[in-house]
């Protein structure tokens, strides 16, 4: 493949220790294993880790900092980081008030989350998880048992780690982040297929006709193979996805996200959100707070996502905290 890359087996190393060299400011990056702290540790509080594998940045790392995660496990290219890596993360994230794992629902993610999570309570740390399965597009894939978790994950981080800095109790942060959870609904699609560095060539192949709807962040398979449309169609049918899975009743406010695959420019994502502000609106749906651009990637996938949340006071009350990523900041 053609890319700014030096060795193709050290892509996922290079990155990270790129990353926190440009954002020393807010990150420290661990090694043996891999995993991405806060430059400077919290005193105390719940703790909020994540992670999963590479190749979807800036999740997770880039969403570490004040008012979001503490910690993040980058496992190799699109697989799931180890147990191990992950322990590392909850021990030397832990403040003394435990831990809320943030989990996308995927099955390599699912077991090593949860293998680790009971190697460090049986060392003493409190440990609860929040399992994120946002997509609407298929019910099992090839890599997960149930719906897999997707753009809508940046959501639930976001939501725990405020009520996370405000105090809550670790029983709390995770009842307000499973809220969260349940609440959003994600549908996307890929215009072009993504190439892993050390394969060299895209996990599948579109024509120029071609539209896979419903694809997911690793570029398995999504509910079918379309016909190449307009923005406004290929939209319609993302939110039309969406508005049959949950009831979104005539008043309902949401955050609604519209979210790149990691190679679709700006201003395309931008018309893609102008035709979901004007479905929302013919629906009776409020837009009560907006994200748009390339947060949930698929390395160079060529596609976009759409995202809706049900939200309510408690709820925006924590979306506008303050936060201070390396990806978002507001209020700081």
């Amino acid at each position: 493949m053609k890319g700014l890359i030096n060795d193709p087996q050290a892509v996922c190393e290079e990155c990270l220790e790129g990353f926190a060299l440009a954002n020393a400011d807010i990150v420290a990056l661990h090694k043996d294993p891999n995993w991405v702290g806060r430059a400077t540790k919290r005193s105390g509080g719940v703790a909020i880790v994540s992670g999963g594998g590479s190749g979807h940045e800036p999740l997770h790392a880039g969403f570490v900092g004040d008012g979001m995660l503490d910690g993040a496990v980058p496992g190799p290219m699109f697989t799931s980081p180890t147990p191990d890596a992950i322990l590392a993360a909850i021990e030397g994230s832990d403040n003394g008030e435990g831990v809320l794992l943030i989990v996308k629902n995927y099955t390599g993610d699912v077991l090593n989350f949860e293998m680790a999570g009971e190697l460090a309570e049986a060392s003493g740390h409190s440990v609860k998880t929040v399992l994120v399965a946002d997509d609407v597009a298929v019910e099992d894939s090839t890599w997960t048992a149930g719906r897999r978790g997707v753009a809508g994950t940046v959501l639930v981080e976001k939501i725990a780690g405020a009520a996370a800095a405000r105090g809550d109790s670790l029983d709390d942060v995770a009842k307000i982040a499973q809220e969260m959870a349940v609440s959003v609904r994600s549908m996307g699609l890929a215009l072009k297929g993504c190439t892993l560095p050390h394969i060299g060539t895209p996990g599948f192949e579109l024509t120029e006709n071609e539209v896979e709807m419903g694809v997911g962040i690793h570029g398995e398979p999504g509910r079918s193979r379309v016909a190449m449309a307009s923005a406004d169609d290929l939209t319609d049918q993302m939110v039309d996805a969406i508005l049959a899975d949950m009831n979104f009743e005539t008043g309902t406010k949401v955050i609604a996200f519209v979210n790149g695959m990691g190679a679709t420019p700006s201003y395309q994502l931008d018309i893609v959100f102008r035709r979901v502000a004007r479905r929302l609106d013919e629906a009776g749906i409020t837009i009560a707070r907006t994200l748009v651009g390339n947060y949930v990637t698929s390395l160079d996938m060529e596609g976009v996502s759409v995202t809706l949340a049900k939200v309510n006071e408690k709820i925006l009350e924590l979306w506008d905290a303050p936060v201070h990523t390396a990806v978002l900041r507001k209020g700081c």
